[in-house]
């Protein structure tokens, strides 16, 4: 497969990389290490998701993390959050998020090559998913951090986990290790982490022997279930929205630091899950 997309190098916060056969590596990072999540990050998703789809040339798709991490901590978001239309943009943007993925019709695997702590939906929603024993899911980024779960991880965590155990996971900022997401069945197989990009490889130059039609129509076939999931009663938008309200009627979020000095935030404690679900 001849040229370099332009694509390629459109975004600060992924790499690209794609073989002969049609094979895309896509590699979430920060300056070219671990992810340190940002507003810029959450920006470029929904473009590069775009691209990707768009480019017929990707006939698998592998997303992964850089390092040792996926993503594990918020850095500075960098951008006003206080009015309906600061919101409107992040709000916007999660739900195209969502929607380009599911709009790329190539088969998905993803390999989480650490900690998905932050947006750790990212690295479910494959076709097949792979964890490193090193990777841990968990939700840090909402209800433990004073915020409403609207954004999506409502949807996909109680499908996955089912509906008891998805909100337990919500609420209580529950981690699940890679051993334990094996057997609930969020991932499909555990590796070590120096096996895990190979096996991901296998898998993706294994799929690309198959025709075009029958790699983009499977895609199809598996990917219909989420797109009706997120359009679904509260969804993506709506949930984002109820998201919006909370934060500006509090007047502050851990997102952009104006949680710091509030005594409405100091006063908050949260839930913390038992030692024994994790096991």
């Amino acid at each position: 497969m001849s040229g370099r997309p332009d694509y390629f190098d459109k975004y600060e916060t992924l790499a690209f990389e794609r073989s002969d056969d049609g094979v895309l590596v896509v590699r979430y990072h920060s300056n070219g290490g671990p992810v340190l999540y940002s507003g810029t990050h959450h920006a470029e998703w929904a473009p590069a998701f775009t691209d990707i789809g768009m480019d017929r040339g990707n006939r698998v798709v592998v997303f992964t993390g850089t390092g040792d991490v996926f993503i594990d901590r918020h850095g500075e978001w960098g951008k006003p959050i206080a009015t309906p239309s600061n919101f409107d943009v992040p709000s916007w943007g999660e739900k195209m998020m969502f929607r380009r993925q599911f709009e790329i019709e190539a088969p998905v695997i993803n390999a989480c090559n650490g900690p998905a702590l932050i947006h750790g939906e990212l690295m479910v929603l494959g076709d097949i998913n792979l964890a490193s024993t090193t990777a841990s899911y968990a939700d840090e980024g909402h209800f433990t951090a004073g915020e409403v779960p609207g954004d999506g991880v409502h949807i996909l965590w109680q499908e996955l986990l089912g509906t008891n155990r998805g909100k337990y996971f919500l609420l209580t900022g529950q981690k699940i290790d890679a051993w334990e997401a094996l057997r609930l069945g969020v991932v499909n197989e555990v590796l070590e982490p120096q096996d895990l990009m190979p096996r991901a490889l296998e898998l993706a130059h294994q799929m690309a022997t198959y025709s075009d039609l029958t790699l983009r129509y499977t895609r199809q076939c598996f990917v219909d279930r989420w797109k009706q999931l997120f359009n679904d009663q509260v969804g993506v938008g709506y949930g984002m929205a109820l998201q919006a309200l909370s934060h500006m009627d509090r007047g502050w979020m851990v997102w952009d630091k104006s949680n710091e000095g509030k005594e409405d935030y100091r006063q908050l404690q949260p839930l913390q899950a038992r030692e024994s679900v994790r096991k």
